[in-house]
């Protein structure tokens, strides 16, 4: 398998979110000027979503054989919601995420995510080295062959000329574009100042 590359990742990127279009609703836009939601690339996001919610069955299997074996959360409503959304997305609470008090402040420390738009998946882990990776990887891989990581180096590279998932134009990730906003919400703990 040929390893992922920065120009491969942005190429996907430029297919499915418009550059320096802002993602603003319609009544935003003046006349005659270009609307995001009916871009090309806008489209092609779009008809992605509806690939995704079509195959749905296949990640909901994925997270039934997982959540067997680990406290998970699906983030992919928004997907069968009708959104047009880039990646399927869930989120895993290790049993020590779950023993904080209070309940509100209950956080992830791991989100994984399969692309709709490319050949790719992201785990966001804190890195508690507890298996938990290695185990979602390997279904990942079972039920999706073919798809790979991107490697930090480009994932947290900050695209500057588009506007995806409610990011606004030079604020998105990498991974925030081929993985939705989702991505953003594990978050390793704050070190306590000395």
């Amino acid at each position: 398998m040929t390893q992922v590359t920065r120009a491969d990742v942005y190429d996907v990127i430029y297919r499915h979110y418009p550059r320096g279009i802002h993602d603003f609703a319609r009544i935003h836009v003046p006349p005659g000027e270009i609307f995001y939601d009916e871009t090309e690339e806008h489209q092609r996001l779009v008809q992605a979503a509806n690939r995704g919610r079509a195959e749905y069955s296949k990640w909901k299997a994925l997270l039934d054989r997982l959540g067997q074996r680990f406290s998970m959360q699906n983030e992919s409503m928004t997907l069968v919601a009708g959104h047009a959304v880039p990646a399927y997305a869930a989120r895993v609470y290790r049993p020590k995420d779950l023993e904080t008090l209070p309940r509100e402040n209950i956080r992830p420390s791991l989100s994984f995510h399969v692309s709709l738009i490319g050949p790719y998946y992201g785990i966001n882990d804190v890195g508690e080295g507890d298996g938990i990776v290695e185990a979602i990887a390997a279904e990942i891989k079972a039920t999706y062959p073919g798809y790979q990581t991107i490697p930090p180096a480009i994932g947290n590279e900050l695209v500057p000329d588009v506007e995806p998932n409610g990011a606004s134009m030079g604020e998105a990730t990498v991974y925030l574009c081929i993985f939705s906003k989702v991505w953003t919400w594990v978050v390793p703990p704050a070190v306590p100042a000395p």
